[in-house]
C-alpha cells in the first residue's frame, strides 16, 4: 500500500473485531483511533449485537414529543448513575451527533436565562485551538482557525480566551508560578463583554483533536467554576471525546471534582454502534424550564429513537460490568509511560501527555525550544501515514495547536479493552513511525516560524 493510496482515500474498511478493523485487501489494522474516540469496547461485541436485533425487532424508532419509549427512559436512568452529584437529578436531550448536542446546549443555556429574566444574556465564551462541531453554532464556539476561517461571515461573534496549555504557556509563564492566567481570562473577558451579555462559558474537559490531549492543571477548572459562579455564567463541558471512561473516570471533568451545568456527550456513549449524543441538563436547569414555561424549545427527529438508546444502554452496562473504566486508567497510565520512555529520546517528539486512554504527542521541529515545524511539510500527516502502513491507526490533529497556523501533533484513542502486546505495539511502531516520518526534515525545519 503505498502512502498516495492512503491519502487519497482509496482504502476501503470491511470489518473489524475487537481492536482489530481489516480493509477489502484482507490486511488489518490495529485501531488504536477507536473510530476517533468512538469505539471504547471494541468492534463486533456479541452482547451489543443482540442488543441491536433485539430492539430492532421490538421497536426501531418513535418520536418523542409527546410519548416516550422504554431504552430512552432506561438510558437516562443509566446517565444519571454516571454524572457527577453536584448536577443533582439530571433530565437528558438525546440526539444523533456532538455537534447537534452542542447546538441544544447553546439554546436551552439562552432560553434558562431568558426564562430567569436575563434576557440579554447570549454571548458564550470558549477557547482557541478547541473544536465543538461544524454546524454554524458549534462552529462559533470552535476556536479551529483553519476551520472557521471560510465561514467567519457566517458566525456568531463568540469571544474566545487561550487555552490551559502549560507545554506552550500563552502568557510565556510556568505553571505553578503562573497564577492561572490562562483562567483568570475568562473573567476578564466576561468584564470586556459585560457580565449581562454573557451566557455561558463552553470548554472540553481534556482538549481534543484540535490539541491532542492538552490536560489542564489542576486548579484551572475549580477556579472556572468560580468565575462562572461569580457572574451568573452556565459552565458548559463538551465531554464528547472525554466522556464515559476515555480519561479514565466516568468524565474528564471528574478529574477536577467540579460539577458542570451542561453536559455534552457523544462517541462513546454508543461505543461507535450508533450515532447517538446527548445533552445532560443539570437540575437547577430543567427546573427552570419546568417551574417556568414548562417546555423546552428544542428536538430533534432522531433523538432519543429506540434502537439508539437501547445500543447505549447495552454498552454502558457493559462497561460496568467489565470494570473498563478502571482498565482505562491502569492501562493508559501504563501506555503513556511506555510512550515518553520510548519517545523522548527521538529530537522531534517535544511532548507526550493524556489521561487514560486519551492520549496526545506532539512534534517538534527543535526540541530545545519547542520549535514547530513548518506547517506546508505536514509532519503529523506523514508520521500517521508511516504507521498505517505499517498497520496501526492513529489520528493526526489539526496543524496549528501552537498558534491555529503551525504546530503538530497526533492523538492515540484506543479501545479500553487493548490487551499489553497491543500496547507493545502502539509504541514500537509509534516509535519507527516517528523516526521515518521525521527523517530528513532536520534541515527543512529550519523553514519553521
Amino acid at each position: 500500500m503505498l502512502l498516495e493510496d492512503f491519502a487519497s482515500g482509496k482504502v476501503l474498511l470491511q470489518k473489524g473485531c475487537g481492536v482489530f478493523v481489516e480493509d477489502a485487501s484482507g490486511k488489518r489494522y490495529l485501531d488504536a483511533i477507536g473510530g476517533v474516540g468512538a469505539v471504547n469496547i471494541g468492534h463486533g461485541v456479541p452482547e451489543i449485537l443482540s442488543a441491536i436485533e433485539h430492539q430492532a425487532g421490538r421497536l426501531a424508532f418513535s418520536y418523542g414529543h409527546r410519548i416516550d419509549n422504554e431504552p430512552r427512559a432506561a438510558l437516562g436512568e443509566r446517565i444519571q448513575r454516571w454524572v457527577p452529584q453536584g448536577m443533582g437529578q439530571t433530565r437528558t436531550l438525546f440526539c444523533s451527533g456532538g455537534a447537534e448536542a452542542n447546538e441544544a446546549a447553546i439554546k436551552l443555556t439562552v432560553q434558562y436565562h431568558r426564562e430567569r429574566g436575563s434576557e440579554r444574556k447570549t454571548r458564550f465564551i470558549s477557547r482557541w485551538q478547541s473544536y465543538h462541531g461544524n454546524t454554524l453554532g458549534a462552529l462559533s464556539l470552535s476556536g479551529r482557525t483553519q476551520w472557521r476561517q471560510d465561514f467567519e461571515p457566517l458566525l456568531c461573534a463568540f469571544p474566545h480566551i487561550q487555552p490551559p496549555y502549560c507545554y506552550r504557556c500563552p502568557y510565556g509563564r510556568s505553571y505553578p508560578g503562573c497564577d492561572l492566567a490562562c483562567a483568570l481570562e475568562l473573567e476578564r473577558v466576561i468584564h470586556q463583554v459585560g457580565p449581562m451579555n454573557v451566557a455561558g462559558f463552553v470548554a472540553e474537559p481534556v482538549i481534543g483533536t484540535s490539541m491532542s490531549a492538552v490536560v489542564p492543571p489542576p486548579e484551572y477548572y475549580p477556579l472556572i467554576r468560580q468565575i462562572c459562579d461569580q457572574y451568573d455564567v452556565l459552565l458548559i463541558v463538551d465531554e464528547v471525546m472525554s466522556g464515559f471512561g476515555r480519561t479514565g473516570k466516568r468524565f474528564g471533568i471528574d478529574h477536577w471534582a467540579v460539577s458542570p451545568d451542561i453536559i455534552t456527550v457523544a462517541k462513546g456513549i454508543s461505543g461507535g454502534y450508533s450515532p447517538l449524543a446527548a445533552a445532560i441538563l443539570s437540575e437547577p436547569m430543567w427546573r427552570t424550564f419546568a417551574e417556568g414555561s414548562g417546555r423546552v424549545q428544542h428536538s430533534y427527529t432522531y433523538g432519543g429513537n429506540p434502537l439508539s438508546c437501547a445500543i447505549g444502554v447495552a454498552v454502558l452496562d457493559y462497561i460496568e460490568r467489565h470494570s473498563l473504566i478502571e482498565r482505562a486508567k491502569d492501562v493508559g497510565e501504563a501506555l503513556i509511560r511506555s510512550l515518553r520512555d520510548s519517545l523522548m529520546d527521538l529530537p522531534h517528539v517535544g511532548d507526550v501527555r493524556g489521561k487514560g486512554l486519551f492520549i496526545g504527542v506532539e512534534l517538534v521541529a527543535d526540541r530545545p525550544s519547542k520549535r514547530p515545524f513548518a506547517p506546508d511539510l505536514r509532519v503529523a500527516e506523514r508520521v500517521v501515514d508511516e504507521a498505517f502502513v505499517r498497520g496501526l491507526l492513529v489520528l493526526d490533529g489539526v496543524t496549528g495547536n501552537l498558534d491555529g497556523v503551525a504546530g503538530d501533533h497526533f492523538e492515540i484513542l484506543p479501545p479500553y479493552t487493548i490487551e499489553d502486546e497491543h500496547c507493545e505495539f502502539i509504541v514500537r511502531t509509534i516509535h519507527e513511525s516517528v523516526e521515518a516520518g521525521c527523517k530528513g526534515l532536520r534541515e527543512s525545519s529550519k523553514r519553521s516560524p
